[in-house]
């Protein structure tokens, strides 16, 4: 019962043909032509962790659709900030994708 674990090199490797399942779920996302609706996803989920908890926290409704993400704040001169900051947000939400997910934004 009280088995030790031991490395064992050969378990370890990876058999040649066989794909991680990282690449797996790449290769089903683009096939089925989902990439980019799972990027707006991804971008919804993490928006505290972009943006930080002062502009999360004033964040009410977050949502992305064709390409512009709408973005719904409480706080006017945050509103007034982002507004003057809106090329800097675009460049920083597309750095941290790692890809062109939004084009605009638009304050409601």
């Amino acid at each position: 019962m009280n088995e030790v674990y031991r490395y064992n090199r050969d378990n370890a490797r990876r058999n040649p043909g066989t794909t991680t399942v990282k690449d797996a779920i790449t290769q089903l996302l683009k096939h089925y032509q989902l990439q980019s609706r799972f990027n707006e996803t991804y971008l919804e989920a993490f928006w505290a962790k972009m943006m930080g908890t002062t502009i999360s926290s004033r964040t009410r409704r977050l949502y992305v659709k064709d390409r512009v993400l709408y973005i719904e704040i409480e706080s006017a001169p945050l509103r007034n900030e982002l507004v003057h900051a809106k090329s800097k947000m675009i460049l920083r939400i597309n750095e941290d994708m790692g890809t062109s997910v939004i084009d605009d934004v638009v304050f409601v």
